[in-house]
């Protein structure tokens, strides 16, 4: 039941969600891969910067606004993931299109709620 996720957006502030996502998964004992802007760590999970291929991925969950997205559309989509979830802010229809006619499961929601639920 351990989906690998990525949380891409990742940032080692404490007052951003993605922190708190990254948090909350590891807690829950998801294997988490970050990439952020910035390297840096959170708890023990590095933030790292470059597009490395992640084998046996379950979920991207999306912590960039739609035109910062733009650079990720094909490490994304050559990811394959089994879901993406957009995190409130980050919605785009655009890449939620071409994720969906790729058979990739998209949600337009909140990391944090879905794990608060149980529905993760």
């Amino acid at each position: 039941m351990n989906k690998h996720t990525l949380v891409l957006g990742a940032s080692e502030n404490p007052s951003r969600y993605s922190y708190l996502a990254v948090k909350r998964l590891v807690a829950k004992n998801y294997s988490v891969t970050a990439i952020g802007r910035k390297a840096g760590k959170i708890g023990n999970i590095n933030i790292i910067t470059k597009q490395i291929e992640i084998t046996d991925l379950d979920t991207i969950t999306v912590y960039l606004n739609a035109e910062n997205q733009k650079q990720y559309y094909n490490y994304i989509l050559a990811l394959n993931p089994k879901r993406i979830i957009f995190n409130p802010g980050a919605e785009n229809d655009e890449l939620e299109t071409i994720a969906k006619a790729k058979g990739i499961e998209v949600l337009n929601a909140c990391t944090l709620v879905l794990l608060s639920i149980g529905k993760y």
